[in-house]
């Protein structure tokens, strides 16, 4: 198995959910943590937590929509321990609408986040793993990456082209540059995501289907990518789909 103790990691949409559990997971198992988000109150609660258990991290407030913002969180954190090894690519957004409600501004916001923050961090942080030559990069894509639903239009489009990306990205620079690349792709999971929700129809489908499965915890999801991040340094753990035990679809 691959030790990540004492590799650097870098975390995006790390204020919450399934960010804030990976940060605590990855540092459990040894990383030095770059936690990165636009809200730092939350972050600098998420570091004395780690720090509580024995771990380190590093608040790095970032705006993923932002190229000079990312540029300079990635420059903080390599500032700080000298390089980047594992990037978790976890940043989004998920309102829920109807395409004919034409909420324009929400689907550009999730354009905005999950495909371009993805891409901005993607750019920031590969060079780095490019001169060393190693490192493993995961994007969070989702159930949504792989089945459209209902008033999910915009957001499955947007899962779809991560999925897409992370396959394209992992053809080009696996072989070449010896970086591993992972696509998460979890179904429901309890985070603040369904806050983003603004259409009371799809609040209240939601808050339904809560109540006919146990949802995963960002617990689970960062228990996956610490797995697949200390697979053996020849294997490449492509793709992880994770879903309750009552979602079947």
């Amino acid at each position: 198995m691959t030790n990540i103790s004492g590799k650097i990691a870098l975390v995006t949409g790390a204020s919450s959910g399934i960010g804030a559990a990976t940060a605590l997971k990855l540092a459990e198992a040894g990383a030095k943590v770059g936690i990165a988000a636009r809200r730092t109150d939350k972050l600098e609660g998420l570091q004395k937590e780690i720090t509580s258990r024995g771990g380190e991290a590093l608040v790095i407030e970032m705006d993923v929509v932002d190229p000079a913002s990312v540029e300079a969180g990635v420059k903080k954190l390599v500032g700080a321990y000298g390089s980047i090894d594992i990037l978790v690519n976890n940043a989004g957004l998920m309102p829920l609408s109807d395409v004919d409600q034409f909420k324009v501004d929400e689907w550009h916001r999730m354009v905005d986040v999950n495909v371009k923050g993805l891409l901005n961090t993607t750019a920031a942080v590969l060079p780095q793993m490019i001169n060393q030559h190693s490192g493993h990069i995961f994007n969070m894509s989702s159930i949504a990456g792989r089945k459209v639903f209902k008033g999910l239009s915009v957001y499955c489009a947007t899962k779809h082209a991560v999925a897409a990306f992370s396959d394209g990205l992992r053809m080009e620079v696996g072989q070449k540059h010896n970086i591993r690349v992972t696509c998460i792709q979890p179904g429901a999971v309890a985070t603040e995501l369904y806050d983003h929700i603004t259409e009371p129809g799809y609040i209240k489908q939601m808050d339904d289907l809560a109540k006919q499965m146990t949802f995963l915890q960002g617990e689970d999801i960062g228990d996956t990518i610490v797995f697949a991040a200390q697979a053996p340094a020849h294997v490449n753990v492509a793709e992880l789909f994770v879903l309750p035990v009552e979602q079947g679809w």
